[in-house]
C-alpha cells in the first residue's frame, strides 16, 4: 500500500514537473523581447549593441591597421531630396564613422537641386540618377533592386561594409565601429518591447513575406540596415525577388520591403543587432534603457513629401 502510494507521488511529481516545463515554454514564446534588464545577446549568439557595452578604444585599434573603407546608400528622391538630404548628409559627415574613410552613395532622381556641401577629410560621396516611381510604396521598394546592382557593379570592390538607410532621418552622436559586422538589423522603436504575437509581420501566407503567427524573433526596421556588401547583396537580392514575386501575384506586403526584409533576418539571422538607441523617433516617450540616441527619425509631414510634382 504504501509503495503504491509512494509511486503515485513520484507519478504526480513527474507529471507536475512536465506541466511546468510545458508551462514556461509556452510562456517563453510570449516573452517581452526586452525587460528592465537590457538584452545585450540573442539566443543564436547574436550581440545587441547599447551604448557602453562596446569598448571604443579596443575597436579602434582593431581595425586601425586593416585600413577599412564603410559605404553608406542613401536614397533621395522627390522632396526627400529637397528636405532631407542636406542635413542628413551634413549629420552623418560629422558623426557616421568618425576618422574613418566613407563613401556616401547618394541615389537621386534630379541633379540639379542638389546642394554642394563640403565633407570631412575621409569621406567622400558619389552620386547617381535613377528613376522616379509613381509611388511612395514603389520608390521604397525598388531601392532593394538599384542596392543590388551597384553592389555587383561597383561597390563590392570599394568598401569593407556597407550600410543603407533612408534619408529622412538626423545623426545626433557617434555611429562608429560598434555597429559593424557581417549582417547588421535595427531594431524597431515602437516594437521592441513587444512580444512576438504581435510584431507586425506580413500574415497573409499569398505574400513571399509571410511568418506564422508565434514565429519571428524581434521586428527590424528597413530605415538601417548592413553588413559586408557580399551579406548587403544576399538581402538586397532576396528582398527584391520576393516583392517581385509578390507583385507578378498583385499582392503587397503590408509594410512592403520591411516586411520582406523581417523575413530574410527571420530566415536569415542576423550577426549583429543596434539596439533602438541606433535610431529612435524623439515623439516617442523616452524610456530609461534609452541613454545615448545615436541617430533619430526626423519631422516627417507625409501629405507633403508623398505628393508626386
Amino acid at each position: 500500500m504504501e509503495e503504491e502510494e509512494e509511486r503515485g507521488r513520484k507519478e504526480r511529481e513527474r507529471k507536475g514537473a512536465r506541466r511546468r516545463k510545458r508551462r514556461e515554454k509556452e510562456e517563453g514564446k510570449h516573452r517581452l523581447n526586452f525587460t528592465d534588464k537590457n538584452l545585450s545577446v540573442t539566443e543564436w549568439s547574436a550581440p545587441v549593441v547599447w551604448h557602453g557595452t562596446y569598448n571604443e578604444s579596443v575597436l579602434e585599434n582593431y581595425y586601425a591597421n586593416r585600413k577599412i573603407t564603410v559605404g553608406l546608400t542613401v536614397f533621395a528622391v522627390g522632396r526627400y531630396l529637397q528636405f532631407y538630404l542636406h542635413s542628413f548628409l551634413s549629420s552623418a559627415d560629422k558623426f557616421f564613422m568618425v576618422d574613418q574613410k566613407v563613401i556616401f552613395y547618394v541615389m537621386v532622381d534630379n541633379f540639379s537641386t542638389i546642394r554642394w556641401m563640403p565633407l570631412s577629410r575621409l569621406h567622400t560621396f558619389k552620386i547617381f540618377k535613377i528613376k522616379r516611381e509613381e509611388r511612395w510604396q514603389d520608390i521604397s521598394m525598388v531601392r532593394m533592386k538599384i542596392i543590388s546592382e551597384h553592389i555587383v557593379d561597383h561597390i563590392q570592390n570599394e568598401v569593407d561594409f556597407l550600410f543603407c538607410m533612408d534619408v529622412d532621418q538626423i545623426f545626433r552622436g557617434k555611429y562608429g565601429l560598434e555597429t559593424l559586422g557581417e549582417s547588421v538589423a535595427q531594431l524597431h522603436t515602437y516594437w521592441y518591447k513587444a512580444n512576438s504575437t504581435v510584431l507586425p509581420y506580413e500574415r497573409s501566407q499569398l505574400s513571399e513575406a509571410y511568418i506564422p503567427m508565434g514565429e519571428g524573433d524581434f521586428y527590424y526596421h528597413a530605415a538601417v540596415f548592413g553588413g559586408t556588401p557580399i551579406q548587403v547583396l544576399n538581402i538586397a537580392r532576396e528582398c527584391s525577388k520576393g516583392i517581385m514575386n509578390d507583385k507578378k501575384n498583385n499582392i503587397e506586403a503590408v509594410w512592403h520591403d520591411e516586411s520582406h526584409l523581417n523575413k530574410y533576418f527571420f530566415l536569415h539571422k542576423p550577426t549583429k543587432i543596434l539596439s533602438s538607441e541606433y535610431y529612435w523617433d524623439l515623439y516617442q516617450k523616452r524610456t530609461p534603457d534609452i541613454k545615448n540616441i545615436k541617430l533619430s527619425w526626423d519631422i516627417k509631414n507625409y501629405e507633403l513629401l508623398r505628393v508626386n510634382d
